[in-house]
């Protein structure tokens, strides 16, 4: 069974972007993308070790594999990755249970994905739990957004007690914005 913990080397972060590489849409079909679901945001290791440094990843390993990760992206980050900032800027305007969430504590869940071989079996759902014991001392909520074609991610998602916030249409991608209030 995995381990759920947060990522601490240099291998844990090459480990990561391995994965990450292996959920691209570049690098997957379009039948796997649509069943499968895929990732959006491509890192390299200089701001996945920065977010990393900010504010740990949390990984599921087995033995000393990453067999699943979810990214930790605080707003300083936004303009370092452009195709987010438009997300930030909605996000910081929008109303979540009579508080602006601009105002709250809270941080993006920048990409969760999880080892082809170990989906379905809990995974997914581990790592939020972990995020939550990791860092609901920290934040008031989550916040991510998910192309709303990702059918699996946005099932997923709502499954471990997301809700959607808003829906709206981006250059090339229709986007949920999602968020998990887990006080």
């Amino acid at each position: 069974m995995p381990t759920f913990t947060t990522a601490s080397t240099d291998q844990d972060l090459h480990q990561i972007l391995a994965l990450q590489q292996l959920n691209l849409p570049k690098n997957i079909s379009i039948e796997e993308s649509r069943t499968q679901g895929f990732l959006t945001v491509e890192h390299d290791f200089e701001i996945l070790k920065s977010m990393n440094e900010a504010c740990p990843h949390i990984i599921a390993k087995v033995e000393e594999q990453v067999v699943g990760y979810t990214l930790v992206m605080l707003e300083q980050f936004k303009d370092r990755i452009p195709i987010l900032v438009p997300m930030f800027e909605k996000v910081n305007q929008l109303a979540w249970n009579n508080c602006i969430i601009g105002e709250m504590e809270y941080f993006i869940m920048g990409q969760v994905c999880v080892e082809k071989a170990w989906r379905g079996k809990g995974i997914f759902s581990g790592l939020y739990r972990q995020m939550k014991t990791e860092l609901a001392e920290r934040f008031d909520c989550i916040i991510t957004e998910i192309a709303t074609r990702n059918t699996r991610s946005m099932r997923a998602h709502e499954k471990v007690g997301f809700e959607v916030l808003e829906i709206y249409e981006g250059e090339i991608e229709e986007w949920a914005i999602v968020g998990w209030d887990w006080k």
